[in-house]
């Protein structure tokens, strides 16, 4: 699988699964001793332990990703969502960046995360649309 191809493999089972909170399918895209940080100032955490954990409180998710910019075994994927807390119906919006390492079978070797929030419905149409 060429680094194209699993970029846009991981993007397209993030768009499907985010949407229905589906942790089995995302974290069958991630090596098992993935490393991978969902935030620069949070701890390196295991694929499977994050998703749990985020998919706790998300609920009503929009979501979309941009096309991604590959060189070499490495891809950057921004995303952009809308995320409704289960806990208290409050909106958050999101925007980042995941910088991406596949090995040769295009499973996750290395994920690092960079994005910020605003309350509420934050739309960027020209972010993470294409």
């Amino acid at each position: 699988m060429t680094t194209t191809e699993a970029a846009r493999h991981w993007a397209e089972v993030w768009t499907r699964a985010w949407l229905e909170a589906d942790v089995d399918a995302i974290a069958a895209l991630y090596a098992p001793d993935a490393v991978f940080y969902s935030h620069p100032f949070r701890e390196r955490q295991a694929p499977r332990e994050y998703l749990a954990w985020a998919f706790d409180d998300e609920g009503g998710v929009e979501c979309r990703f941009g096309a991604p910019i590959v060189a070499g075994d490495r891809a950057a994927v921004d995303w952009w969502a809308v995320l409704e807390s289960k806990k208290n119906g409050s909106l958050v919006s999101i925007a980042g960046t995941s910088l991406l390492r596949f090995d040769a079978a295009g499973l996750v070797v290395e994920q690092r995360d960079a994005w910020g929030e605003e309350q509420g419905r934050r739309e960027l149409p020209d972010w993470a649309s294409g």
